[in-house]
């Protein structure tokens, strides 16, 4: 068996020796002298062959093996003498010399005993010296490689490690062939093997031509520690069942059925658990890897998560998870600017309902330092945090979104499950990850402001139709009316007259319906306005279409437009009219707040959701409506803002809705303004 091992071992290490020894022929690598490289393999597959063919103890591989080792000795010479490495200095030149004597003098030994038949101490003799000549070798690969470490792209540094390994397992080998006075046949096996994984390592360090240290990839690392948990598992479990057997006795058996139950139900109860796979990945990428993250795997990951298919989660919630994902965050909330303030505008893996009352609202866009990612613990800039995003227990870290000098937004993530104080590697990685994302938050408005853009256009481009037709209208009532001074008496002209007066009129109508009510009115300056009257009227007015209902106390006074109001509430009670059954009141409350007036629409109508609200209400050219234009709420926050005022919403589905239009209250001398009725 031993013998078999041997042969394969070696055979294939001189296979792949040779293979190397064509490719380095082929192709130069940088900071490696190409002919000693080139010799230096040859001789190794050379001397493995011969031990796979001949064996270990014959003169001819023995040979080869001295070969083998002055080549290496000569490589690592033209190492120091090629590219930017000093020469060595004289003391290691020197023993560069000494150690290719002593490995000189055991061939000669080794000749002589072969054909001669020396004393058994001479052949140890032998064995010593090529020991001797072994660790001198591991001496100076230590030294070159204290050399090339400074300059870690060199392609030569790989190599001398290799060899470093190689001379190793000569070293163990010989000790045991002088200790036992014969050679171990089982190590001559396994030093096959050795040999054919430095072969292996020598290729890979071929491969990369000096483009730095090779490291190994986190997933293949956790993949074969993965493998050797279940390699130690499974010697665990059958070390177990063969104590159990040895002292069960008769209930030997069931005791190890039972052991074997019990120990693969927690080692699953184990795996399953979240911590305990967070604490594993933060203490293997602690201790086994120069950085903490994996960038190119994180990035890739990264962006696939921004660009999900549009079948997916909203890109607000996408980009919360994609940072969220690089510090293994269970949740996160993204506060967007409205105003001078932030709000809540999307959350992962957490409901708007599940966050306190009013969170984040409170805290000013512009306090915030774009440049900084903040700890909330411990970190710098925590005091400076409002206690409207402490509310949350769960928040853990901000992360602004910066763009071009502005504020684009900030996420907020939840502790991971395994809590950890941040390094710099993490501050540097949500830095560049949250300028990232202000862009992709930055691109999506604009991209919304453009599509708004292009539907006024469109719409602009509408008004211009219905222009052209009206003026034909107007020509052809103009028409009419110029022939009806003459031919009012004649009964055809009349009926004429008609049937053109109604083609007309439903012409109109049409397009009314087309605008719908979203035409501008001619405005004023804000006024003292007395409120009561007006929403009493504009009630009269619906009386014939729908119940309006006024209430309030009081003759309260507000500074607003008249036109602009009453467009105002004229969309809001359309609105609330048609959402609300026939027959259902529609109220109008008016009431005194400070120094505002609130006027009230309030329905029983189907109602709205949240999100319905937060999305779609207000924006221009959504409607829940198949004729409606969608400009209607737009227009009316619109014009109550520009009369200094507001418009709140609350609503519940299946509850109505309550609409509240805010506005600056006069002054007691509202004298001073004018007033309007």
């Amino acid at each position: 068996m031993a013998a078999t091992l041997i042969l394969w071992g070696h055979a294939l290490a001189a296979l792949l020796f040779g293979a190397l020894a064509l490719w380095a022929w082929r192709s130069a690598t940088p900071g490696i002298p190409r002919g000693p490289f080139i010799a230096a393999l040859a001789l190794t597959a050379l001397w493995a062959l011969a031990v796979a063919g001949i064996g270990e103890s014959d003169l001819v591989t023995q040979i080869a093996g001295g070969a083998r080792n002055l080549g290496w000795l000569g490589f690592m010479v033209s190492v120091y003498r090629h590219g930017p490495i000093q020469r060595p200095p004289a003391a290691i030149g020197t023993v560069y010399g000494v150690v290719a004597v002593v490995i000189l003098i055991a061939l000669v030994l080794d000749t002589i005993g072969a054909t001669t038949g020396l004393p058994r101490p001479v052949l140890d003799a032998a064995i010593q010296l090529k020991m001797l000549a072994a660790i001198a070798a591991l001496l100076l690969v230590q030294s070159l490689d204290a050399s090339l470490r400074p300059r870690s792209g060199n392609g030569a540094r790989p190599i001398v490690l290799a060899l470093g390994a190689m001379w190793l397992v000569d070293t163990n080998l010989l000790c045991v062939a002088w200790l036992t006075a014969s050679w171990p046949l089982q190590l001559i096996a396994v030093r096959g093997f050795a040999i054919l994984l430095i072969a292996a390592a020598i290729g890979a360090g071929l491969q990369r031509r000096g483009e730095g240290p090779m490291q190994i990839s986190r997933t293949l690392a956790y993949q074969a520690l993965g493998l050797v948990a279940v390699a130690l598992y499974v010697a665990l479990l059958a070390a177990a069942n063969s104590a159990l057997a040895a002292i069960g006795g008769p209930n030997a058996r069931l005791l190890q059925t039972a052991f074997v139950f019990g120990s693969t139900a927690a080692i699953l109860t184990l795996i399953s658990s979240s911590w305990l796979r967070a604490w594993i990945k933060v203490k293997l990428a602690k201790h086994l890897f120069r950085h903490r993250y994996d960038y190119r795997a994180e990035w890739m990951r990264f962006t696939e998560t921004l660009g999900g298919p549009e079948d997916s989660a909203p890109l607000d919630e996408r980009i919360v998870k994609a940072l969220a994902d690089l510090t293994d965050s269970p949740a996160g909330v993204l506060l967007v600017p409205q105003g001078s303030t932030l709000t809540v505008g999307a959350g992962w893996n957490i409901a708007r309902a599940d966050l306190p009352l009013g969170y984040g609202e409170s805290w000013q866009g512009d306090r915030i330092d774009s440049a900084m990612v903040i700890e909330l613990d411990t970190g710098e800039g925590a005091d400076a945090v409002p206690p409207s995003i402490r509310a949350w227990d769960q928040a853990w870290v901000v992360v602004p979104l910066p763009h071009h000098a502005r504020l684009a937004g900030a996420i907020v993530l939840a502790r991971p499950p395994v809590p950890r104080a941040l390094d710099w590697e993490d501050f540097d990685l949500l830095k560049a990850a949250g300028r990232q994302l202000a862009s992709y938050l930055a691109e999506e408005r604009a991209q919304e402001a453009l599509a708004q853009a292009e539907r006024f256009d469109e719409f602009n481009r509408r008004f211009a139709f219905i222009m052209h037709d009206i003026k034909n209208l107007v020509s052809q009532l103009t028409l009419v009316a110029r022939n009806a001074e003459r031919h009012a008496d004649n009964p055809d002209f009349r009926a004429d007259m008609v049937a053109t007066l109604q083609d007309s009129a439903g012409r109109m109508n049409d397009m009314l319906a087309r605008l719908s009510q979203h035409h501008r009115a001619q405005t004023e300056p804000p006024v003292a306005l007395p409120v009561l009257p007006l929403l009493r009227r504009i009630a009269r007015s619906r009386e014939a279409i729908h119940p309006v209902e006024v209430t309030g106390k009081g003759d309260p006074i507000a500074i607003a437009d008249p036109v602009r109001l009453e467009t105002v509430l004229g969309h809001l009670i359309q609105n609330a009219v048609e959402a609300s059954p026939p027959g259902a009141r529609v109220t109008l409350a008016i009431s005194t707040l400070d120094d505002e007036i609130a006027i009230d629409v309030i329905d029983q109508g189907c109602g709205m959701s949240p999100a319905f609200i937060r999305e779609k209400l207000f924006r221009p050219f959504v409607s829940s409506k198949s004729a409606g234009f969608g400009i209607g709420a737009f227009e009316a926050r619109k014009l109550a803002e520009d009369m200094g005022g507001r418009i709140e919403v609350s609503s519940a589905e299946g509850r109505g809705s309550r609409f509240r239009v805010t506005l600056p209250a006069a002054r007691t001398d509202a004298s001073l303004f004018g007033t309007a009725a």
